[in-house]
Parts: C-alpha cells; sequence; structure tokens
C-alpha cells in the first residue's frame, strides 16, 4: 500500500494497524521515501535466513566474543 506522508500524518493510527498486516509505503511529491513495516514479521525473517548457518557448530558466548574482540588486538604491521 503506498500512502502519502500528508496522509499517514492525518491517520497515524490507521497506518499503524494496517502496519501489522502489510507493508506501507510512505511518499512524498509522488517519490517512495520510507516504509512503515511490521517489525515482528522482519525478526522472524531475519531468523529465519540465518537458520542452518551454525548448525552442528558447538560454539560457546565466550568463544563468539573472544574471536570478535580478537579483531582489534590484532597487531597492525
Amino acid at each position: 500500500m503506498r500512502v502519502s506522508a500528508t496522509e499517514l500524518k492525518m491517520n497515524m493510527g490507521k497506518y499503524i494497524e494496517r502496519a501489522a498486516v502489510e507493508d506501507i509505503i510512505i511518499t512524498r511529491n509522488g517519490k517512495d521515501v520510507a516504509l512503515l513495516t511490521n517489525i515482528e514479521g522482519k525478526k522472524k525473517d531475519a531468523l529465519k535466513s540465518l537458520r542452518g548457518i551454525l548448525k552442528g557448530a558447538d560454539v560457546t558466548r565466550d568463544e563468539i566474543r573472544e574471536e570478535r574482540l580478537a579483531k582489534y588486538n590484532e597487531d597492525p604491521n
């Protein structure tokens, strides 16, 4: 669904409720400028895209932290 920024301002509650069901593209002067979307759906999509990447890997939280911090402690030379 596409709505103008003015329409969105006048009926914010309506479009926030609608964003739970579908993405709302906000336009200004006929150009797409923003997207109002349901964050829960986006979180689930991101999680699904990561599923299987670490499957079978026994990596602890501490090992992940150490690896991340090692990037900053490496010798630049």
